[in-house]
């Protein structure tokens, strides 16, 4: 394989990996989202607690990295040497770009409880957009059955 080729590879890899990152905000809607009809209760923040959001776990980055430690490997030794280092490249770039995915499209959350006018009490986890909620503010908690979100 060319230097050109192999250039390439890693190019596609890195792009596949860039474009796996969304959000899960408060002010973050999926298209499928808009119109439709969503119910809108309001109440006060309880507590404000940071959590983690894992990252993406997808094929994605053990394909790309499978790709580019291929590519790695393939460029050392010769005949069957070759082979089996184009193959452990392969494995090892498999479980890296896997890793890498889920370390890059890892982010801060919140996990904000709201105790609704009707005195129900609710915890939302959703992505920290630097919100600032704040206990005894008032807000308002959007849901449609799948997914609920809180903002201002």
């Amino acid at each position: 394989m060319s230097d050109r080729m192999r250039m390439m590879v890693v190019m596609c890899a890195v792009a596949l990996l860039a474009g796996c990152a969304g959000g899960l905000g408060g002010g973050t809607y999926e298209r499928a989202e808009a119109r439709r009809a969503m119910t809108v209760d309001y109440g006060t923040v309880e507590s404000v607690r940071q959590v983690q959001l894992e990252g993406t776990k997808t094929p994605v980055g053990t394909i790309a990295g499978a790709a580019v430690g291929g590519v790695a490997g393939s460029t050392i030794g010769g005949g069957s040497g070759r082979t089996i280092a184009t193959v452990l490249g392969a494995v090892a770039g498999g479980v890296a770009g896997s890793a890498v995915e889920e370390s890059a499209t890892r982010k801060r959350g919140v996990e904000v409880t709201v105790k609704l006018d009707n005195g129900q009490l609710l915890a939302v986890v959703q992505e920290d957009e630097g919100e600032g909620f704040s206990p005894g503010e008032r807000v308002r908690v959007v849901r449609d059955g799948r997914t609920t979100r809180v903002s201002r």
